[in-house]
């Protein structure tokens, strides 16, 4: 399509207010698929300059040379097989006359078929030219595909204004703008018929209605005329500028929250932050609980200091901009008060009750229906967690651990808590210490939910991670114990995320502790309310090691020559890759992991069973004795760097047997006639490879 045929194009939605979670997904959404459905008719090329619009009010879309017409389309349309198309004389036959008449053509159109192969047969086929769609029927089947594929949370039915019939959208929609160029587009949705009449700011905007000239002003007048920033990422780094224009005044700074932003950026049309201000009494609450009341109900931007603590004012961002904002920021200020003052209320009533005195409590709170009470949880978490800190040999981790995982879950049953379930743990911590019980227990106690996503911090001490360690595994060993196993995107319970905890933890805690002996030591705590469930779990473990490992960049053949040898100690494995890395760049490397992979062959097509031993006086060949000698002394050298954890060293000490291995090769036939000299060739070769597969599995690393 030429330039002169193009112009840019408007469409906009203007509804009652979207819902703010939902607006930036529903208006990337929005234009992603129109512009897209726009492509698949040819109105517009696939690199169109495309700027999306989502405000709190509308859902709309700029999009640079689109067409008023797409162009023809020849297209080589199947009509049948040509056995079936004519008769035994050569004429058309009445289906390949009622085929074509179906296509727009008469039996004129016969001679110019054209005969082709298709599959075992000849078929024939028929030239045609399709016309290219106009942009008024192209744009309404972009509209109603993108209407039809919109991710709305929840639908709302509203009647239209003939009061008769009903529709189903997000939100009751107004008005639809569709401009090509200085055009309207004659397309419909939702009862609405297009024009070029939107609506601006519902407090702010000079007239109640905003006439748009053209697709390329429509942005500049809703500014101007309507007191609107319509894009979503333009609005959102206003806001963004505001907040940090008066934090500064303030000396502070705003709270960090991505999610929040957007959230506020969807309930704003026109920015305007504001300062506000509470009573210094106030900072006597944790506070977490402030900061978390304030984002999650009202909305608001708590300010830090530079130490990153929370201090008494705050950032509003308000949708007027009246010449005296004092009533604003003073309603504000009314509002968040009492917010406060539950928090405070909840904090004071709480610290009444000791966790101690709370554990009972537990008991009437279910956990799930085939795995009992909270109370009965906490009972499996410490046996767990007694057990994991028996496993590494510190007495008083034990007694530590023990008690952190008693009242871990004291918290759960605390008012604070109850209205703001975020807080969990995290209270746990702060009542911990408001009852003396130090700072250990405390930090395990705030830190037993951690990893709790990727990029978390772990627990701050062993204590605290033997008890995460524990609550995890009783959640992965019992559900995968009752059947509750994640399938497809489906896993209600986390268990992946638990999953990815648990190796987080063993890994760059460097814990010595194998996968294998905290399953084991986890399942007895259950006694008879499950079903071994050690294999699946195990399994399930690895499978989401592997994808962590192939994120952060190794290779899937890195992955599986490690993972291939069931390493249960998870600490060991970021070295042993490592170690495979250094040994692929290696010049032997290609040549013994291929030769690795042949022995493993080998021995696997053996029909007896097999010793890694051999016996020199059996040896007839030179190259066998020479590398059963070199052998010999390349294990014990690889053999104590890898005792020392030496893995990349251990693995480079292998270098030297590619020369002797070739030369085994070459001249040595492995399956003699002589069962006793075949049996020792194949001890050789079993030798030969317990040594090289110590590190890993190097046959993996083949192609």
């Amino acid at each position: 399509m030429s330039a002169q045929d193009t112009k840019n194009l408007l469409v906009e939605l203007v509804c009652e207010e979207l819902p703010p979670k939902a607006l930036k997904k529903l208006g990337e959404a929005f234009s992603a698929t129109l512009v897209a459905s726009l492509h698949g008719a040819g109105l517009v090329g696939a690199n169109a300059v495309v700027k999306s619009f989502a405000s709190p009010r509308r859902l709309g879309v700029h999009v640079e040379g689109v067409a008023a017409k797409a162009a023809d389309r020849a297209l080589q349309q199947k009509l049948m097989p040509a056995a079936v198309a004519f008769d035994k004389e050569g004429n058309a036959s009445p289906a390949l006359l009622k085929k074509l008449a179906s296509l727009g053509f008469g039996p004129e159109a016969v001679p110019s078929l054209k005969r082709q192969p298709d599959g075992k047969a000849e078929s024939l086929f028929v030239d045609q030219v399709v016309p290219g769609a106009t942009l008024a029927e192209g744009l309404q089947k972009a509209i109603d595909e993108t209407l039809a594929k919109l991710p709305i949370p929840k639908v709302m039915s509203y009647q239209l204004a003939d009061g008769w019939s009903d529709v189903k959208f997000v939100r009751p929609a107004h008005r639809l703008v569709a401009l090509h160029g200085a055009d309207v587009v004659p397309v419909g949705a939702l009862g609405l018929s297009a024009d070029r009449v939107t609506q601006g700011h519902r407090f702010e905007a000079k007239s109640a209605t905003i006439t748009i000239r053209d697709a390329d002003s429509h942005a500049a007048q809703l500014r101007d005329e309507g007191s609107v920033i319509a894009g979503f990422a333009e609005r959102r780094a206003e806001i963004v500028r505001q907040l940090a224009e008066a934090a500064a005044k303030q000396g502070l700074a705003p709270i960090q929250d991505d999610a929040l932003l957007d959230e506020v950026c969807g309930l704003v049309e026109r920015p305007n932050v504001l300062t506000c201000q509470f009573e210094q009494d106030f900072l006597a609450v944790p506070q977490e609980c402030l900061i978390l009341t304030m984002k999650a109900n009202q909305k608001y931007f708590p300010l830090l200091d530079a130490a990153g603590r929370l201090t008494n004012k705050f950032l509003v961002v308000s949708n007027i901009r009246p010449e005296d904002a004092s009533a604003v920021i003073q309603g504000n200020e009314r509002v968040v008060r009492p917010r406060l003052a539950d928090a405070k209320f909840f904090f004071d009533q709480d610290r009444r009750k000791s966790l101690a005195e709370r554990v009972p409590g537990l008991d009437k709170v279910v956990y799930h229906g085939k795995l009992g009470s909270q109370g009965a949880r906490v009972t499996r978490v410490r046996e767990i967690a007694r057990a994991i800190a028996a496993e590494l040999g510190d007495t008083g981790l034990v007694d530590q651990a023990d008690m952190a995982a008693r009242l871990a879950k004291a918290d759960l049953v605390t008012d604070m808590v109850g209205e703001f379930p975020e807080l969990q743990g995290i209270m746990g911590g702060y009542y911990a210490r408001h009852d003396g019980l130090g700072d250990i227990v405390a930090d395990a106690i705030e830190d037993h939910y951690k990893p709790r996503f990727a990029g978390d911090a772990l627990p701050r001490n062993r204590a605290g991670l033997v008890v995460a360690l524990a609550d995890k595994l009783e959640t992965l060993v019992g559900l995968f114990g009752i059947g509750q196993v994640p399938t497809g995107d489906k896993d209600p319970f986390a268990l992946r995320r638990h999953a990815l905890g648990v190796i987080r933890m063993l890994v760059e805690a460097a814990l010595p502790l194998d996968l294998d002996t905290l399953l084991a030591l986890a399942v007895p705590a259950f006694g008879e309310l499950i079903t071994d469930p050690r294999a699946a779990v195990s399994t399930f473990v690895v499978e989401r090691l592997a994808g962590s490992l192939r994120e952060q960049g190794y290779s899937a053949h890195e992955v599986d020559a490690v993972l291939a040898l069931g390493v249960q100690r998870l600490a060991d494995i970021p070295r042993r890759l490592e170690a495979v890395r250094a040994f692929a760049a290696l010049p032997e490397a290609a040549a013994l992991a291929a030769a690795n992979k042949r022995i493993a062959n080998i021995l696997k097509k053996s029909t007896d069973p097999v010793e890694a031993k051999a016996d020199p006086a059996l040896f007839a060949e030179d190259a066998e004795r020479a590398l059963w000698q070199d052998v010999g002394t390349v294990r014990r050298s690889a053999d104590v760097l890898f005792e020392a954890g030496d893995y990349t060293s251990s693995l480079k000490a292998l270098a030297a047997l590619r020369t002797p291995v070739d030369k085994f090769f070459d001249d040595v036939m492995v399956n003699a006639e002589d069962p006793k000299v075949r049996a020792n060739r194949l001890g050789l070769l079993a030798t030969l490879h317990g040594v090289m597969n110590r590190v890993a599995d190097l046959s993996r690393l083949s192609a």
